[in-house]
């Protein structure tokens, strides 16, 4: 199991990957990793460019641990193209479901940012946020995006 841990705008994170995958990406728990490997490297590259405005797409390796579920909200939030939002209810309709269902798989996300649950949003307003800082964050996110792709923020 590989480690990193990068500085962001929004603050440190730390970066796990297993047997050549990333599987997780979460705020700074207060450790420094650097156990460093060539997907944690190209993670860190890539993550650096998406906060340095020059990617709006993530390629990766990705293992996140979930349920069959989880996995295929997951794969549905990565199709949402930076700069546009979905709601709960579009996802869960796209996958057969409810929107408090599809809520649940965004709050357990293990890879925020990458998988952008940021760009899932409630049917009248911004929803929640699971990662560091909450609806701030996630507001943060959008508007980055926004700008990354000259589009209204929702």
């Amino acid at each position: 199991m590989g480690r990193l841990t990068i500085e962001s705008p929004l603050g440190r994170l730390n970066l796990t990957s297993l047997d050549g995958a990333l599987t997780a990406l979460d705020w700074d728990t207060g450790e420094t990793a650097a156990d460093r490997d060539s997907v944690l490297d190209e993670a860190a590259r890539q993550l650096r460019q998406y906060f340095d405005g020059h990617r709006t797409v993530f390629d990766l390796p990705m293992r996140p641990h979930g349920t069959l579920f989880q996995q295929r909200v997951w794969a549905a939030m990565v199709e949402i193209p930076c700069g546009r939002t979905a709601t709960y209810g579009d996802l869960a309709r796209q996958l057969d479901s409810a929107p408090r269902a599809v809520g649940g798989a965004c709050g357990r996300n293990p890879l925020p940012i990458v998988i952008p649950c940021h760009r899932v949003v409630g049917g009248a307003g911004k929803g929640g946020y699971s990662g560091f800082g909450g609806l701030t964050t996630k507001d943060w996110l959008l508007n980055h995006e926004a700008v990354l792709v000259h589009a209204p923020v929702a």
